[in-house]
C-alpha cells in the first residue's frame, strides 16, 4: 500500500481524531480512505446522472421554466 504525507490545520486533525475516537474508524488512515471512497462514489453518481440526462433527449422547456416548475412542486 502506498503512503502519503499530508499537512493539515490543527482543527482538521482534531476532527479526524474525534472521528477515530468515536470508534467508527480504526485510525486516521481508515477515515481518510473512507472519505476518498465516498468522493469517488459521488463522482461516479454525478457522471452517470449527466450521461442519463444527455441520453434522455432535448427538452422543449428552458431552464427558467424548469426552475419555476420545481418551485411550484414545493
Amino acid at each position: 500500500m502506498a503512503s502519503l504525507n499530508v499537512s493539515l490545520p490543527e482543527e482538521m486533525r482534531k476532527w479526524i481524531d474525534e472521528q477515530v475516537k468515536s470508534g467508527k474508524f480504526a485510525n486516521a488512515s481508515d477515515y481518510i480512505r473512507d472519505l476518498v471512497r465516498r468522493n469517488q462514489s459521488e463522482r461516479e453518481a454525478i457522471n452517470l446522472a449527466l450521461i442519463e440526462g444527455e441520453l434522455s433527449g432535448k427538452s422543449s422547456k428552458n431552464v427558467l421554466d424548469i426552475l419555476k416548475e420545481k418551485r411550484n412542486e414545493r
